[in-house]
This record gives C-alpha cells, structure tokens and sequence, in this order.
C-alpha cells in the first residue's frame, strides 16, 4: 500500500514535468498501463516508449496539475488536468487515473477521459 508522502513525491514528479522519470521510479518494472479503453502496454520498456511517443506528439511535457486525488487501500486515484498543444491559449485535457500499487510502485494504471477533448 502506497504511502500519502509516496503519492504526493509521485505527483510532484509528474507537476515538475518529468514524466519519464515518473515511470521509471515509481512504476514497477512489469507495470501495465491502459489508455481508456485502448490496448494494454506492458513492462517498463513498453512505458517509457509510449510516454517518450506521447510526448514527441505533443512538442514536450503539458504542464501537469494534480486537481484531486485519494488512496483507498492499494488503489489512487489522481484527476490530472493536462494543459496540451503548441502556441497559447492551451488547450485543457482533464483525466482521471486510477492505479493500483503494490508495495510503494504502480503495478497497474488506467487511465479515462473523454476523446473529444483532443479535438
């Protein structure tokens, strides 16, 4: 079960812009993360490309803000709202995570928003 200190360091990490490394302190080496209702990405190595894909697409890290979050046992929640897309004003994608933690590292995380923000 993850610790309150642990959650917020995970969420500093990824508010400080440093989403890659986010995934590899913080996620478990087999982790497995899913977009919506989209194919599973398993392992680290399968992460951290899919992370380093995501952000070449969007020109770098959105500026990342944590509106909420709770912890129920093994499971976090965490409402990212995500401001994305080149020149200004940026566009916000607000998210939903929920992962599951085993011991201090995310063992599996989901993620849900609604696809017509990105348009």
């Amino acid at each position: 079960m993850p610790t309150l200190d642990r959650v917020k360091a995970f969420i500093a990490r990824v508010e400080a812009l440093d989403h890659l490394g986010a995934i590899s302190d913080f996620y478990h080496p087999d982790a497995a993360m899913q977009e919506n209702f989209g194919p599973r990405r398993e392992g680290m190595e399968a992460l951290l490309a899919g992370e380093a894909a995501a952000l070449k697409r969007m020109g770098g890290p959105p500026a990342s803000t944590c509106r909420r979050f709770a912890i129920d046992g093994d499971t976090v929640f965490i409402n990212w709202i995500f401001q994305m897309g080149p020149g200004e004003p940026r566009r916000a994608f607000d998210e939903i995570s929920v992962q599951t933690w085993r011991d201090d590292r995310i063992a599996e995380e989901r993620f849900y928003y609604d696809p017509g923000q990105m348009k």
